[in-house]
C-alpha cells in the first residue's frame, strides 16, 4: 500500500510538473546561451584541463570527476535496463533529448554555483542552497532544498545504489535471497565508511582515479559487443524512433510510456537541472565561473550520450527481448552472457561494483557540503564521525529493501530538488548568461578570461571575484 502511494506521487510528479519544467527550461537555456553546449565544444575540452591557481586547490577536472562519479553510476546500467524493460526501446530517444536540452541547464546552475561560492578552511564550497540564500535572500527555501538533497543523496540514491549493486550477484549460485543482500550490503557499507573516515580529499582522489578507468573499460566492452552484433543496429535504430513517436501507445498509458521512463531514468542518470552537480562545481579553483559551467556540460554528455547509450545498445543488439521479469541487472547480464559467455555477467558485476562505489562516494560528497550550509560552519569531528556511521548504515539497509519502493522514493526526492532549483536558476540565469558573454568577449580579445563581479554588474556581495 505504501509503495502504491509513493508510486502514484512519483507518476503525478513526472507526468505533469517535471516534464514541463525540464523541457521548457532546457529549451529556454539552450536558446539563451546561443546553443553553447554545441557551439563551445572546443572550449569545454580546453576548460576541463584548466589548472588551479592554488597548488592545493581542486581542479576543473577533479570537480568534473566528483560530479561524474555521482552521475555515472548504477543508473547507467540498472536504470537503462529498467527503462528498456518497462518503457521500451523508445525510452532511449527520450533519454537523449533530456540530456541534450538539459546540458544548458547544467551550464547555468554550475556557473551560478561558481559565482556565489563561499570560502572555507579547505577551499571553496557552494551550490543551490548558497545562491538561493545569497541572491534571493531566502534561507528557508535554501534549507528546504538542502533537506531534499540530503534525503535524495544521503538516503534515496545511496540505498538504491546499494540494492542495485547487491542484485548483480543474484545470478551466482552462492547467492541466497534471504541472507546475501544483507551480507553484501554490510561489506559495501564497511568499505564506504572507511573511505569516508579519510575525509573529502580521499573521496576526490578515489573518484578521480576510478571514474575514467571504469568509464573507458565499460565503453570499450560495449563497443566490442555492438561491433559483434553490428547487423542488428539498423533494426535497433528503427525500433528506437518508431516507439519514441508511437503517440497512440504513449498517451494510452503515459505513466508507463517510453517518454516517462526516458525522462525519469535520464534525469536520474545525468541530473541536469536537479541541483546536485553545482555542489561539486563550486569547489573548483578556476579563473572564470563560465569555465566550470562548460565543464559540467561535458559531464552530462559523458553520462547519457556516451555511457547510457553504450548500455542501451549493448543490451538491444544482443537479441535478448526485454521484459518486466528481466528488469534491472538480469537483463544486462543475460545480454552480455549471450554475446560474451560466462565473462559477461562477471564483467557487469565488476562494473557495477565500481559504478556503485563511486556513486556512493560522490553522493555523500554532496551531503557533506549541504551539512556545512545547514549548520553554518564546518561540522566538528565527532559530528562527522556519527554522520558517516549513519550514512554507512543507510547503505547497509538499502541492500535488503524492495527495488520498486527505492526507485520511487529516489524519484520523488530528486523531483523535489528539481522543482526548487529550476525556477531559481531561471530567475538568476541573467547573471550566468552575463558571465558567459563576458567569457566569450575576453576570448575574442585574445586574453585568458579572468572574472570580476563588477564585469557583470553583480548586485550581490560574494566571497570571490571582487
Amino acid at each position: 500500500m505504501l509503495n502504491e502511494i509513493i508510486a502514484n506521487i512519483s507518476n503525478a510528479l513526472y507526468s505533469y510538473i517535471l516534464i514541463i519544467l525540464l523541457i521548457a527550461s532546457g529549451i529556454y537555456f539552450t536558446v539563451r546561451t546561443k546553443f553553447a553546449p554545441f557551439r563551445l565544444f572546443k572550449e569545454q575540452l580546453r576548460a576541463v584541463m584548466d589548472k588551479p591557481s592554488d597548488k592545493g586547490g581542486v581542479s576543473s577536472f577533479q570537480a568534473l570527476m566528483v560530479s561524474t562519479a555521482s552521475r555515472v553510476g548504477t543508473g547507467n546500467i540498472i536504470g537503462v535496463s529498467t527503462a528498456l524493460c518497462l518503457g521500451g526501446f523508445g525510452s532511449v530517444f527520450w533519454m537523449w533529448i533530456i540530456a541534450i536540452i538539459g546540458s544548458a541547464s547544467a551550464f547555468i546552475e554550475s556557473t551560478l554555483a561558481q559565482i556565489y561560492k563561499k570560502r572555507g578552511p579547505d577551499g571553496s564550497y557552494g551550490g543551490p542552497a548558497y545562491y538561493i540564500e545569497t541572491a534571493l535572500k531566502n534561507r528557508p527555501l535554501a534549507m528546504v532544498f538542502s533537506v531534499f538533497l540530503i534525503l535524495t543523496y544521503g538516503f534515496g540514491f545511496n540505498m538504491l545504489a546499494s540494492y542495485n549493486l547487491q542484485s548483480t550477484f543474484s545470478s551466482y549460485s552462492f547467492y541466497d535471497k534471504n541472507s546475501s543482500p544483507w551480507i553484501i550490503g554490510f561489506i559495501i557499507a564497511a568499505i564506504v565508511c572507511y573511505c569516508l573516515m579519510g575525509g573529502g580529499s580521499r573521496i576526490i582522489k578515489t573518484t578521480t582515479f576510478l571514474v575514467p578507468v571504469m568509464g573507458v573499460a565499460y565503453v570499450l566492452v560495449s563497443l566490442i559487443i555492438i561491433i559483434m552484433n553490428i547487423t542488428s543496429l539498423p533494426y535497433v535504430f528503427s525500433v528506437i524512433f518508431s516507439e519514441a513517436f508511437d503517440f497512440d501507445a504513449i498517451f494510452g498509458g503515459f505513466s508507463g510510456s517510453c517518454v516517462m521512463y526516458g525522462i525519469k531514468r535520464g534525469l536520474f542518470s545525468n541530473e541536469a537541472g536537479v541541483g546536485s552537480a553545482p555542489n561539486a562545481s563550486a569547489s573548483a579553483d578556476i579563473s572564470h565561473p563560465a569555465k566550470q559551467g562548460l565543464v559540467q556540460i561535458l559531464s552530462v554528455f559523458i553520462d547519457t550520450i556516451l555511457i547510457c547509450s553504450a548500455s542501451a545498445f549493448m543490451c538491444m543488439c544482443s537479441g535478448i527481448e526485454p521484459s518486466e521479469e528481466l528488469s534491472g541487472a538480469p537483463y544486462v547480464q543475460a545480454a552480455l552472457e549471450k554475446t560474451l559467455g560466462a565473462f559477461g555477467p562477471i564483467f557487469i558485476t565488476v562494473a557495477m561494483m565500481l559504478f556503485a562505489f563511486t556513486t556512493l562516494l560522490g553522493n555523500l560528497f554532496y551531503v557533506d557540503k549541504c551539512l556545512i550550509f545547514m549548520l553554518g560552519r564546518v561540522p566538528g569531528k565527532t559530528f562527522m564521525r556519527v554522520y558517516h556511521i549513519v550514512a554507512s548504515l543507510v547503505i547497509f539497509v538499502g541492500a535488503g529493501l524492495s527495488a520498486d519502493i527505492l526507485w520511487n522514493i529516489a524519484d520523488i526526492t530528486m523531483g523535489g530538488m528539481t522543482i526548487i532549483n529550476i525556477p531559481v536558476i531561471f530567475i538568476l540565469s541573467k547573471y550566468a548568461l552575463r558571465a558567459l558573454k563576458d567569457y566569450e568577449h575576453k576570448l575574442k580579445q585574445g586574453v585568458e578570461p579572468v572574472f570580476h563581479a563588477k564585469d557583470i554588474d553583480l548586485p550581490h556581495q560574494v566571497d570571490y571575484w571582487d
